[in-house]
């Protein structure tokens, strides 16, 4: 009869003559905290009480059954999803998912309307993180921190200093720092006559919104970019280039730049940035998703580009540098499903970057034998990895290989089909 451990015991031994100790490698990976979004469970719906359709260059595919209706709803859900997820865990929300009993619009959201996400966090002693939600709305059309329009933009700078203050309600409640990430989708399909204007406004806005919260605690504020979203193929004011200018600009531990795996032209690689990043950063605030051919948020795979990520930041010493998170939704299959896969293989990279013999490369490196490295490289991808991580994962109690799979199933039979 198959023994995981016992093939587990095989593949340690295989990887200690390479000099790498896979039970050092399972702590270190358990101890970095993956954000899960809960997005991927309700499509970016949320649960205002007065709902606006989704916008700001973001699109949900399909409308596969057992869609959570309520915030209880979307958490059993999550419960589901953590029981198969090894390792430290948080949970992270945007703006949407309040829970107040009348309508209560953006920018006079309060502590108070979160306070169950937050209870719920505190008995099962995880972090929460924290998204402002500037899309979906109506006074979202022409441009939101960026607007030129005085009135809206206000509003939302009024929204993001709410989302810092509800970040220190969070980092008090849990004792567990939280990440809030702000992204705008402002821009335009066709380019502007003036460029330079919405983006002097956008940096106004960030200045306001720290400025206005310089009290603020325990927050971790995150800029991030994007190349172009569907009605913005042709300008985005916080670009790649606005966002790290303003990051390396405004020179404050609390405030960091988010590099979306998804937000890049289609020829660029977040792995190949990271090296140029922390060469002025601390930190970073990494969104794992799966573009396919474009920012299509996709479930997060076990491939190359990122395995490759996470070997970059193993090798620069990095990933307890790096906020974990990740952003993908898919409604066209399993919602529970696709979140466990795309969580799992976060999870799973993360340890293949650490199970790497990246002592034995770093001093074939120094003797400028490029040709060595390759080969090891090449070499290792064949290394046992799926017996260590097997036995990482029961040792947690997750369920190794495709176990886990049917109680997803029999979940949807029981609870998501007879919503």
């Amino acid at each position: 009869m198959y023994s995981t451990e016992k093939a587990y015991k095989q593949a340690k031994e295989y990887y200690k003559r390479f000099g790498i100790d896979t039970e050092k490698a399972m702590k270190l990976c358990d101890k970095v905290p993956i954000s899960i979004h809960c997005w991927q469970g309700d499509d970016v719906g949320g649960f205002e009480k007065s709902a606006s359709d989704l916008t700001g260059g973001l699109q949900v595919t399909g409308n596969y059954p057992g869609k959570p209706r309520t915030a209880d709803e979307l958490r059993s859900d999550l419960d589901v999803v953590m029981k198969y997820l090894p390792g430290v865990k948080k949970i992270n929300l945007h703006a949407i998912y309040q829970e107040a009993e009348e309508f209560v619009d953006r920018d006079a959201i309060k502590p108070e309307h979160f306070k169950k996400w937050a209870d719920w966090a505190v008995d099962r002693n995880i972090g929460l993180d924290f998204n402002p939600t500037y899309f979906s709305h109506p006074l979202s059309e022409n441009g939101t921190l960026s607007a030129a329009n005085d009135e809206v933009r206000e509003f939302w700078i009024r929204h993001g200093i709410a989302c810092r203050r509800i970040g220190q309600y969070f980092y008090e409640r849990t004792g567990k720092p939280c990440v809030v990430n702000h992204w705008t989708s402002d821009g335009s399909k066709e380019i502007p006559h003036d460029t330079l204007s919405p983006r002097l406004r956008l940096k106004d806005s960030y200045d306001r919104i720290f400025a206005e919260t310089a009290d603020v605690k325990g927050v971790i504020d995150g800029i991030e970019s994007k190349l172009f979203g569907i009605g913005l193929e042709s300008y985005t004011a916080g670009s790649f280039e606005f966002c790290l200018s303003y990051v390396i600009n405004k020179r404050k531990n609390h405030i960091i730049l988010t590099m979306d795996t998804g937000h890049y032209h289609p020829t660029e690689v977040v792995s190949a940035k990271l090296g140029a990043i922390f060469a002025f950063q601390k930190s970073i605030l990494l969104h794992v998703s799966r573009p396919v051919r474009w920012d299509s948020d996709h479930v997060v795979s076990f491939d190359d580009e990122t395995r490759a990520i996470f070997e970059e930041l193993v090798k620069l010493g990095k990933l307890n540098n790096t906020y974990v998170a990740t952003d993908y939704f898919d409604a066209s299959i399993n919602r529970v499903m696709a979140w466990v896969v795309g969580l799992r293989n976060t999870r799973k990279a993360i340890l293949a970057a650490l199970l790497q013999p990246n002592e034995m490369l770093s001093k074939v490196a120094t003797r400028n034998d490029n040709t060595g490295v390759l080969a090891i490289r090449e070499e290792f991808k064949s290394a046992p990895f799926g017996l260590v991580w097997d036995y990482y994962c029961e040792k947690a109690g997750a369920k190794s290989g495709i176990e886990w799979i049917n109680d997803i199933k029999q979940y949807e039979q029981d609870v998501l089909l007879k919503r």
